[in-house]
Order: structure tokens, then C-alpha cells, then sequence
């Protein structure tokens, strides 16, 4: 039964070929639920853009695009769950949220909990410090440490304002912790923007390179979603961010305890599809198109 198999996909970046590629297979093959890992709208979105330019992309390209897909699919339109991402800057998030309610599109799940077929979904969109300028998405991991390079998440630019002196205290540990802390783990599936630090999906292209003498550290992801999946187990974690990671590790999964978790980013230009079936999370293939 296809209605039981996710798609994710993650970091398309706004290439609109990768857009229609997805929509492409969606309507081919009617998964049950897809899953956006962020990252979805063009480099330098955020601020190299006017408003009407960010409203035609949306419009136009992600909204109407789902749109044909529901008129197309009817009632085999799936479940879509989306987040964004680092690069998307979150002054996007309330046009984003209004686009995919407005038509029974997609659903936001950024710090939230949905369903899908009874099964738990939640999102969570934040990553560690990065040397990048837009701060956003960014968050603390642990505690109040940035590695070599990385710019803190009081500094940099956003997109919205925010009171600095909460961001000194705010971490991804505790957010996921309050947001996970009744919640239902067994089988559930959760959808990352940061892979867990020190896997084969977080391995990023730094090698030999050093600031001030030092070296930088080669495993980009998140201590935090690390020792959340290793704690709480949820079936299935869905992950993006670093794209060059499939690459070099040549792998796309990790396996941790009862978890499975993916990678969809990707380096090239070919849109990467991750398609799992959360009962059999152990049968996913992973398909350049």
C-alpha cells in the first residue's frame, strides 16, 4: 500500500526543477505523507529579495504547486508536514504557515505535534551555531559554547527581533526536551532540519582546515538531537542541512538503537528522495532524480 510510504525531501533551496521533480513523483507514486526538512526557498532569501519577490516564490512555485497536486490526487493528496530552515529566514514563517492553511495544503510542524494515521509527527527547525550570518534558526546546542569559526546566535543578523539576552540562555536541549515531554515516542517520526552530531549525516567538507591553530571539527550536527535520539527513540528522524555528507561518508542512514535515521540533503543538482515506510523503516531507499 503506497498511502503507508513518507517521502522527505530536504534543502531544495528554491530550485524550482526540484519542485517539480517532487511533484512530479508525488503524483506518480501518491505516497501517503510527505516531509519538508527545510531549507526550502533560494539563498539569500531572506534579504536579497523585495516582499513581492518572496510572495511570487511562494505563491507561485511551492502554494500552487501542492494546489495542482490536491486538484490532480483528490483524495489520494497526502499528508504534507514542513519545517524551514537556516537559510530560509523567519520573517518567511507566517506567509509560509498562512500559504499551506489557507489551502489544507501542508502543515507546519516547527515545535508542534501532528498525526499522521495516529502516528506522532513533530518538527523542530533550529541548528547549532554556524560561521553563517543569519542567526534565525540558529540556537545554543548544549550550553553556551560555539566552535572555531561559528559566529554566536547573539550576533549575526535576523530577520525578525528577538531579546538577545533570552537567546543566551535558550538551547536546543532544552527546547527538546519541553517539547517532547509527553509525548508518545514509539513509532513516531521526527523531522529535523540539523543531523545528530558525530554521524554519517553530519559530516561537512572541512578537512585540514584550522582557525587560529586550531582544527575545525568535521562533524557539524547537533549534540542535542544526538543524545535525543539515543534517549527517547523515536521510530524514524528525518534530517537535512549538510549537504556534502552522503558524499563523503557514502552512507545516507544511521542506525541508532531502534532509531533510523535519514539524510535528504544533498550536494548536487539532483533533487534526493528519501522514501520510508515508518512501520519497516529499515527497508528506505534514498533516489537521486
Amino acid at each position: 500500500m503506497l498511502d503507508r510510504i513518507g517521502f522527505f525531501v530536504s534543502d531544495l533551496h528554491g530550485h524550482s526543477d526540484r519542485y517539480d521533480k517532487l511533484f512530479s513523483a508525488i503524483a506518480e507514486e501518491r505516497p501517503g505523507a510527505v516531509f519538508l526538512g527545510g531549507d526550502l526557498f533560494p539563498h539569500g532569501y531572506a534579504f536579497g529579495f523585495g516582499h513581492g519577490d518572496r510572495e511570487n516564490f511562494l505563491l507561485s512555485c511551492v502554494r500552487d504547486g501542492f494546489d495542482r497536486l490536491r486538484s490532480l490526487l483528490g483524495n489520494a493528496y497526502p499528508r504534507v508536514y514542513a519545517i524551514l530552515g537556516n537559510d530560509d529566514g523567519r520573517s518567511l514563517e507566517a506567509d509560509f504557515i498562512e500559504a499551506g492553511e489557507d489551502g489544507e495544503l501542508w502543515e507546519y510542524v516547527h515545535n508542534r505535534e501532528a498525526l499522521w494515521k495516529e502516528r506522532s509527527v513533530s518538527g523542530y527547525a533550529f541548528v547549532p551555531p554556524t560561521p553563517f550570518q543569519l542567526k534565525d534558526w540558529e540556537r545554543y546546542d548544549m550550553g553556551r559554547y560555539v566552535d572555531p569559526g561559528c559566529v554566536s546566535p547573539e550576533e549575526g543578523m535576523r530577520t525578525v527581533a528577538v531579546d538577545v539576552s533570552q537567546e543566551r540562555e535558550r538551547t536546543m536541549a532544552k527546547d527538546l526536551t519541553k517539547l517532547s515531554a509527553e509525548q508518545e515516542m514509539e513509532g513516531s517520526i521526527w523531522l529535523f532540519h540539523s543531523p545528530p552530531y558525530k554521524t554519517v549525516l553530519d559530516r561537512a567538507g572541512l578537512d585540514g582546515q584550522m582557525i587560529d591553530h586550531v582544527p575545525l571539527d568535521v562533524h557539524v550536527g547537533s549534540v542535542a538531537i544526538r543524545r535525543f535520539i539515543e534517549e527517547r527513540q523515536p521510530a524514524v528522524s528525518l534530517h537535512g542541512h549538510v549537504h556534502e555528507s552522503t558524499q563523503r561518508t557514502g552512507e545516507w542512514c544511521e542506525v541508532m538503537g531502534k532509531t533510523h535515521a535519514f539524510n535528504a540533503a544533498h550536494h548536487a543538482s539532483e533533487l534526493a528522495i528519501v522514501k520510508f515506510d515508518p512501520d519497516d523503516p529499515a527497508t528506505a531507499v534514498r533516489e537521486l532524480i
